[in-house]
């Protein structure tokens, strides 16, 4: 497409412009070294010079980082290109080959994820704490547009920061990825790269209509320029605006979880109390501060739904693909998605329960672990426990409830079912599924969170061995 190009003169000031992004960038985030984000293309060719020139004037080690996604039959040329113009400059060079898989997210998202991931390692092993990529004003009006097309909020209207730490998408919360570039619009920085005769390449894919950032680049942008020229620098104010807005919702959303925190739980009584438009920027907030991506309008309206509404001995379960949202005594948590285990389900048909279990001998282990059923069983020398040879004489069995189990804990309180232990106990409907039981025969000796039946417990014989289950993820 055609674009308008800066005089020379705005061409000529963006060197000083840059630097004074650069120095207070620095001040507010000090870090050894920087690094650039480095494609090959215009804008970061461009940022690649006049970082180059500034670390140079400052003594700041400067590295340049390339990331060969290998879904161009070009991207070979490229990784050279970018070498080459490195070692011209003197700037020290490091690259990552990566695959992409793109899944359900798609080619563009998933090379994305690869890529900042990758730029993360580099970071990391070469202690950059500054990384700075080539987004421009252009890209920044892009994003807002497409966020307004998407029908996204004030967070998604307010486009990209001038900094931020990503630790999600770099892998670490140790370095600042900054965008120096994004008061300079793509005609300012063509116009800089030509009288500088500086040489790039481009990225075949950025003119595929297929990817709607391409869409809306070469068919609504021009038209847009044409129509409202110079509209770039208002959608930018427009997000600066949108910004102080979120920050606001933010202040709002922090004083409202401090006073419905309770433990890890928020307290629904204290969340009726709140307008709905109070819930649900709280709710946002509360996921966001737990790392969790942002759900659709729609996932939130119905969990808040059905949080406030469902009856009381309802186990509410919404499911968000990074997580769980359950309830317990009024309150709401958030809880990990967790795999069936294998104890869960016969290893033959997986939509039939197993009756079986596993059954083990022990042999005076300090702990057996149990991957199929998620934990260690330790054996626990105790002032009560089981007889270490009458426990050692039993071919023993690990498996989950079935249902009509009961237990008595103790010879002076009575024997309960273990549902009625765990009302009594408070131990939430999702963690008692994944709680194991051990059986000697038909008789129960052992329910992980309640603890050991009083039945066959002694207290004279030669160290007592006490049960004890505790949880714990096999990779």
């Amino acid at each position: 497409m055609s674009r308008p190009h800066a005089g020379p003169d705005q061409a000529r000031s963006i060197p000083a412009r840059l630097a004074r992004v650069l120095d207070a960038l620095r001040a507010e985030f000090p870090s050894p070294a920087i690094a650039v984000a480095f494609s090959g293309g215009l804008d970061s060719m461009v940022l690649l010079h006049l970082a180059h020139a500034w670390a140079r004037e400052h003594g700041i080690s400067l590295f340049a980082f390339h990331v060969h996604h290998g879904l161009s039959p070009n991207a070979d040329q490229w990784l050279a290109h970018c070498e080459r113009a490195c070692a011209q400059l003197g700037v020290r060079f490091d690259h990552r080959r990566v695959a992409v898989d793109k899944g359900r997210s798609g080619v563009e998202q998933a090379a994305r994820k690869e890529r900042y991931a990758a730029l993360g390692q580099m970071c990391v092993q070469h202690g950059v704490g500054l990384l700075l990529t080539a987004h421009h004003l252009d890209d920044q009006a892009e994003t807002v547009l497409l966020q307004l097309l998407r029908g996204s909020g004030p967070a998604g209207l307010s486009g990209m920061d001038t900094a931020n730490r990503a630790p999600t998408l770099l892998g670490t919360a140790d370095v600042v990825m900054a965008r120096p570039l994004l008061g300079l619009t793509r005609a300012e920085l063509e116009s800089w790269a030509r009288e500088e005769a500086l040489g790039w390449v481009e990225d075949e894919s950025n003119i595929d209509p297929r990817y709607a950032r391409n869409a809306l680049r070469h068919q609504v942008m021009p038209a847009l320029a044409q129509a409202f020229p110079g509209f770039q620098e208002r959608v930018a104010r427009s997000a600066a605006h949108a910004q102080s807005a979120q920050r606001l919702l933010n202040e709002l959303a922090a004083q409202d979880l401090a006073a419905c925190l309770a433990g890890d739980a928020l307290s629904l009584p204290c969340l009726r109390k709140l307008n709905e438009d109070r819930i649900h920027n709280l709710l946002r907030y509360w996921l966001a501060q737990r790392g969790i991506r942002m759900p659709s309008t729609s996932w939130l309206e119905q969990m808040a739904a059905q949080a406030l509404d469902a009856r009381e001995d309802a186990q509410l379960r919404v499911t968000h693909p990074e997580c769980e949202i359950r309830r317990h005594r009024d309150r709401l948590y958030i809880t990990p998605r967790l795999a069936t285990l294998a104890g869960m389900r016969d290893p033959d048909d997986v939509g039939v329960i197993q009756r079986e279990g596993q059954a083990f001998r022990w042999n005076g282990e300090a702990s057996l672990a149990f991957p199929d059923y998620g934990g260690v069983l330790h054996f626990d020398p105790a002032p009560q426990g089981f007889d270490p040879d009458w426990l050692r004489a039993r071919t023993l069995q690990i498996d989950f409830r079935k249902g009509g189990e009961r237990l008595k804990p103790a010879t002076n309180r009575p024997t309960r079912s273990l549902k009625a232990h765990y009302q009594a106990l408070g131990v939430p409907a999702w963690e008692r599924e994944r709680l194991p039981l051990v059986f000697a025969g038909y008789d129960l000796l052992f329910a992980a969170g309640i603890g050991m039946d009083c039945r066959h417990l002694v207290s004279e014989a030669t160290q007592p061995i006490a049960l004890r289950w505790e949880m714990k993820p096999f990779l």
